[in-house]
């Protein structure tokens, strides 16, 4: 923030005399007590909202985390179980096969076929179905699955309808023999042992994951919060403290060689800097008061000392009326410039009030009023026919006036000219703005003075200029919403750029 805008930020309304600047300067003191906006800033109150978000972003992060896990897991746990009963169900199968038929019962064969916890047992070879064990009767058709092909997608969700299906559901399960020949090996098993199973499976692995998730969490969380929730809070009560009184004393900014350490020192090194340059307003401020007393009474010294010239120019001394041009000429210089410096204390320029002119007519005006003639300095207008502006007259007017007079007053200060002056005019739109150049043929500004011209109290003319108008110029284009710039500067002239929103 510059010194400017950190002063007018404070800046009250002010009324439009000499007692503006009074006002102006008064309301530019440091705070001398905590203002009420800034005592409810520093009230002790509940945690911010950055902790708790956080917090809940853990908390969302790890049950996701933990879920990433379980699905998969569970998945895992339905087609090792159904692995086992297909195995189990083979090696049975191989084994009754092995067997002369009548060397075993049927009840045995039943029984070693149906010791894996399977229904049916059936064997494909060479496209021929052969049924090992015969299927009971069952109440609702069982569900497929070929361990063979599966998606990602089947995988993941078929523990699921394990867990939540019908009691009575059934699997017909499908996978490709290890232990003997043929295409595939299918066996019909009850759901519900694997519901059971999974069910136990998924409690354990919760609990095992909620755990780990709580202990991880809890971790992550406490270190963010220590290395950077801490120092961020520190740097809010920093920077609230700061605001609410400049004067109070800083932190010292932790050791930290991180961004956060960068922040804190950096944030301590502004805090330096501005706490000094509000010193030295502060001062300036003082001096600013006693400036605007001694000009108020000077003023009035002024008019004291001009109406006493007046009455001496019906002098008949011969010396009298040589040195009074020199004193008349003095006298204004005086005034003008304590003028121009309550001028510049007054309060922001009104608003403009808009209307719409033709640019020839308010240009014809002001050169008369900026005191250029044929005879002198003469004006070269390049217009467009009828181009018209909106603008308010009368800061339009004051703001070509300004740059008329520069103009004249740095041509008729040459003392190396021997030719008559010319300010030349120029207009033109593009761009839905209008660009009206003030060209002069002077000797130019000093490349010293050149980049600071806009300044207030700069000025080219040591012995006439106060260094307002250019000043008090600009910033009336700105309210208008346009802007006024140095185009270009050198032996050859001046050229000066004012644009206005077409």
């Amino acid at each position: 923030m510059t010194e400017r805008n950190a002063i007018e930020t404070r800046l009250p309304t002010r009324p439009r005399d000499e007692t503006g600047l009074m006002a102006r300067l008064q309301a530019a003191r440091l705070p001398g007590r905590l203002p009420d906006i800034w005592r409810e800033r520093l009230t002790p109150r509940a945690p911010d909202g950055l902790s708790s978000r956080l917090l809940l972003l853990t908390v969302a992060f790890t049950l996701a985390v933990a879920a990433l896990i379980i699905v998969p897991s569970a998945a895992s746990f339905q087609e090792r179980w159904l692995m086992d009963r297909l195995q189990a169900a083979e090696l049975a199968s191989v084994g009754v096969e092995a067997l002369p038929y009548s060397a075993v019962e049927d009840s045995t064969a039943e029984q070693l076929l149906s010791i894996g916890g399977v229904q049916s047992v059936v064997v494909g070879e060479q496209g021929v179905r052969r049924l090992l064990l015969q299927a009971p009767n069952l109440p609702r058709t069982p569900d497929l699955i070929d361990l063979r092909q599966r998606n990602v997608g089947a995988r993941l969700l078929d523990p699921w309808k394990t867990l939540f299906g019908h009691p009575d559901r059934s699997l017909r399960v499908q996978a490709k023999p290890r232990y003997r020949s043929g295409d595939f090996i299918e066996i019909l098993a009850p759901a519900q042992p694997l519901k059971v199973e999974l069910k136990t499976f998924l409690l354990n692995s919760l609990t095992m994951s909620l755990l780990i998730a709580v202990v991880a969490g809890g971790l992550l969380y406490a270190s963010l919060s220590f290395l950077v929730l801490a120092p961020l809070r520190r740097v809010t009560r920093s920077i609230e403290r700061f605001a609410a009184d400049p004067e109070s004393p800083a932190e010292t900014p932790s050791d930290r060689k991180d961004e956060i350490g960068r922040v804190e020192r950096e944030l301590a090194r502004m805090q330096e800097e501005v706490r000094q340059s509000l010193r030295s307003r502060a001062r300036l401020v003082a001096l600013g008061e006693a400036v605007a007393k001694i000009n108020h009474d000077l003023r009035n010294m002024l008019t004291s000392a001009q109406m006493a010239s007046e009455r001496l120019s019906s002098s008949s001394d011969p010396l009298v009326a040589k040195a009074l041009p020199r004193l008349e000429r003095a006298l204004g210089r005086a005034a003008a410039l304590a003028r121009n410096v309550l001028e510049y204390g007054k309060s922001e320029e009104a608003a403009p009030q808009l209307q719409k002119m033709l640019l020839a007519r308010v240009v014809a005006v002001a050169a008369e009023d900026a005191g250029l003639e044929e005879d002198r300095v003469r004006l070269i207008r390049d217009l467009p026919a009828r181009l018209t502006v909106r603008a308010d007259s009368d800061q339009l007017h004051r703001i070509l006036v300004n740059l008329m007079r520069n103009a004249r007053q740095a041509i008729e200060s040459d003392p190396a000219r021997d030719r008559k002056g010319r300010i030349t005019v120029r207009a033109e739109t593009r761009d839905g703005v209008v660009a009206i150049r003030i060209t002069d043929d002077g000797p130019g500004i000093p490349e010293r003075l050149a980049g600071r011209l806009f300044e207030p109290f700069v000025s080219g003319r040591a012995s006439e200029g106060t260094g307002l108008g250019l000043t008090i110029s600009r910033e009336l284009a700105a309210h208008h919403g346009g802007e006024l710039r140095l185009l270009d500067t050198g032996p050859e002239g001046t050229t000066f750029e004012l644009r206005l929103p077409a």
